[in-house]
């Protein structure tokens, strides 16, 4: 379909159905009527590629483009997890011509590019999951009285494991300042599960530092003010 076609199918009396576009995919949103019909909540988003306000959530005219550039790897999931969410509820009806499909229904450079950035986010947040495990976020509280205390327990960060840990600044490559993780005291390093030389779990790992005053092994730690 052409923008023309297309704006042609917003469920008005009259128009022959109700599409909308993500990413130039055409999807057929009858079924969802109460919500894409006319006098629903994302109307907006009906007969056109919005694409861009399924990421910033902006409705307005500016909002409801399909240009998708300056989003962030976090708003770049956002359209994944949508596209997714209509390919497994909606009907696919075709393409759309323009910014993300030539006429022959083939990729433009600019879906290549945008589908390059969401792998580049995915295998971010893979990562990143990957590093909440290994180093699960600290409990904390602050008090004018006692200062800040941090502390580790099996279920600290919503990480569920079988290992309390104790607790460490992280300093991660890029990023300014530290935050408080807990760390595996005992056992392999992680990703080695079969290694023989070390029984000080991830310590020794390069990127932590103690808390100056804490007892190495403790489970809590207290910063006084």
């Amino acid at each position: 379909l052409c923008a023309a076609e297309l704006r042609r199918y917003r469920g008005a009396p009259g128009e022959p159905g109700l599409y909308l576009a993500l990413l130039g995919r055409v999807f057929d949103v009858e079924r969802g009527r109460k919500h894409y019909g006319p006098g629903g909540a994302y109307s907006g988003l009906a007969g056109r590629d919005a694409t861009r306000a399924f990421a910033s959530g902006d409705f307005t005219p500016a909002g409801l483009v399909d240009n998708v550039s300056g989003l962030s790897p976090l708003e770049l999931l956002s359209i994944h997890r949508w596209l997714s969410f209509y390919r497994d509820n909606y009907e696919p009806v075709g393409k759309l011509v323009g910014r993300f499909y030539d006429e022959n229904g083939a990729p433009t450079e600019a879906l290549r590019e945008v589908e390059a950035a969401i792998e580049e986010a995915l295998k971010f947040q893979a990562e990143s999951e990957q590093r909440k495990q290994q180093f699960p976020p600290c409990n904390s509280e602050w008090s004018s009285a006692k200062g800040t205390r941090f502390w580790c327990s099996r279920h600290s960060g919503g990480v569920h494991r079988e290992w309390a840990g104790v607790p460490r600044k992280l300093f991660s490559p890029g990023w300014q300042g530290s935050r408080c993780v807990c760390v595996r005291s005992s056992g392999p390093p992680w990703g080695q599960p079969h290694s023989q030389h070390s029984d000080r779990g991830d310590l020794d790992n390069p990127h932590l530092q103690q808390y100056e005053g804490c007892p190495p092994l403790a489970e809590q730690c207290v910063l006084l003010t």
